[in-house]
């Protein structure tokens, strides 16, 4: 095992290599050379006296001991990350830099307006927007806000409850004015339908209430994006934020009386940035649009 402190910079690129599977996606991530992204990991291995990777047909894979190192490189690098956003200004400053994590159509359509805003009025302030239906941990510190669809049940978090988002089925009046509008649930299995790839325990929530599943999908995606726009072109029925779809009079609310979800809605930050005035400015303007966004369809 390794006798003295190792570089940062080891890390880092091994923690490359883990998220792209190859030694040149990761140099390319990280701006380096392969040989010299290729020699930080095999001096990690030799001062760690381990193998970190075994070669695949598919890339380089973690042995079971780079995944157990993968997952406290990720910590360092959150911390990291951490450290530079609360270097970039005091707690008094309205400057600096503020991460939020949202999921993607959170983040995509419905943030960006209010963040234009917020920028409006606070210029000072860099805003980094990560979009990921994964979940962000706000414990360790990768990221400073987030808007969540579940309750947080950490402690350590300030969580307020902005309400519950509606969501419908949806098509293009284009779709529908070619192949009919479906009568009642069973109907659907005659129409395209747009659904997810992988189940997730929230899709599994959703699927309840609706008479198929994965194997009656004519597109499988798991980006919500992707399914958005599958919907706008026309390809079939997709489930839609009610207020995101009554912003294109093209989208038609299919079995409107059948078929509602809610989904609850939560605006999270770590108790440690209450006194940091740029997350607090960022934190109340965000609940205050998103109050407004949510109440408009409630």
């Amino acid at each position: 095992m390794a006798k003295s402190e190792l570089n940062w910079e080891l890390y880092r690129s091994f923690l490359a290599v883990v998220r792209e599977g190859s030694l040149s996606a990761a140099a390319r991530l990280l701006g380096m050379t392969q040989p010299s992204l290729g020699r930080h990991i095999r001096q990690l291995e030799a001062e760690l006296g381990v193998a970190l990777f075994t070669r695949s047909p598919q890339g380089l894979i973690p042995t079971d001991l780079g995944d157990e190192l993968a997952a406290h490189a990720q910590a360092m690098s959150s911390a990291s990350a951490a450290l530079r956003r609360a270097a970039t200004g005091s707690n008094h400053d309205v400057r600096g830099v503020v991460r939020i994590t949202c999921s993607e159509i959170i983040g995509a359509e419905v943030l960006p307006s209010i963040l234009t805003e917020f920028r409006q009025q606070h210029p000072g302030i860099v805003i980094e927007l990560s979009l990921s239906n994964q979940n962000e941990d706000l414990l360790r510190k990768d990221a400073d806000i987030a808007v969540r669809m579940l309750r947080p049940v950490q402690g350590a978090l300030v969580a307020r409850h902005m309400g519950v988002i509606p969501l419908g089925l949806y098509a293009h009046r284009r779709y529908l004015k070619a192949y009919g509008r479906p009568l009642e649930l069973t109907d659907l299995q005659q129409y395209a339908l747009i659904g997810f790839d992988r189940e997730t325990p929230a899709l599994r929530a959703i699927r309840s209430k609706l008479p198929f599943g994965r194997e009656d999908f004519s597109l499988r995606t798991d980006s919500d994006l992707a399914h958005l726009a599958a919907i706008r072109a026309g390809f079939g029925i997709g489930v839609c934020q009610c207020a995101i779809a009554r912003r294109d009079r093209n989208l038609v609310h299919v079995l409107p009386q059948a078929f509602v979800f809610y989904l609850d809605t939560w605006l999270v930050m770590h108790e440690d940035l209450k006194a940091s005035r740029r997350t607090r400015l960022l934190f109340d303007h965000l609940a205050q649009a998103l109050l407004a966004y949510i109440g408009a369809v409630a």
